[in-house]
């Protein structure tokens, strides 16, 4: 405060809001940025309630990639629902529990468990991820997804991501834990991506476009093209 008034700084009014803002939807001023070395970034990492830390990571970006194929969902959205929709996260999740996008997805069945799910995790504090899908194999093995949802200008944040990992580890530890992001591009196209944390960094496993459409769209040409990718796996 006293460094702010020197400087002539005029304060926002929850300064709360601007720690948060810099955690998940903005970027760090360019003069901070550039003191990180070329592939590296810094984040603002909580270690405890109200405690934070400048922390240098991989700068792998959490963005769709425009030039991977899409693939089309038969929309089964419920027409109430479309009408009525909003276009937050919570709009977004909707349309993904109704298309079994997370099992299309990974593979495996999954249940929605919770939206919105808060709690305190030692060494981070307070978190909270937008859903929190459980899942189950052919083999029976269990999977615990947290959900991270994104539209418009909105970005995945790879602080989320660490939180989603640190929140399944401490609440079911027993299950294995495949964090997952969605980030709507436009209303009928969404872009899902699964991450892995190994020690600080975050990466990308897969990445998958699906595209909402009526279900007279998905024509014959269509699923030929989806057979060949499935016979040209390795």
């Amino acid at each position: 405060m006293a460094f702010a008034s020197e400087l002539k700084i005029d304060l926002p009014k929850n300064l709360g809001d601007l720690i948060y803002s810099f955690r998940y939807r903005t970027d760090l001023p360019a003069g901070i940025l550039s003191t990180a070395p070329e592939g590296e970034t810094w984040i603002i990492r909580s270690t405890g309630r109200s405690q934070y830390r400048f922390v240098l990571v991989s700068n792998v970006p959490l963005t769709p990639n425009s030039n991977l194929a899409v693939t089309k969902i038969p929309d089964a959205t419920p027409g109430i629902i479309a009408k009525y929709t909003f276009s937050d996260e919570q709009a977004i999740l909707a349309r993904v529990r109704y298309n079994r996008l997370i099992d299309i997805f990974l593979g495996i069945a999954c249940y929605s468990l919770q939206n919105h799910f808060r709690t305190t995790v030692t060494g981070i504090g307070q978190v909270e991820t937008d859903e929190i899908y459980v899942g189950l194999d052919r083999s029976g093995s269990h999977y615990v997804i947290p959900v991270q949802a994104k539209g418009g200008n909105d970005r995945l944040s790879r602080i989320q991501i660490e939180q989603d990992v640190a929140l399944c580890e401490n609440k079911l530890p027993l299950l294995t834990c495949r964090p997952v992001g969605v980030h709507m591009i436009r209303n009928d196209l969404m872009a899902l991506f699964e991450f892995e944390q190994d020690g600080d960094d975050i990466s990308v496993v897969t990445e998958k476009h699906y595209r909402l459409v009526p279900p007279d769209e998905v024509t014959d040409e269509d699923l030929t093209r989806y057979q060949q990718r499935f016979s040209n796996r390795p």
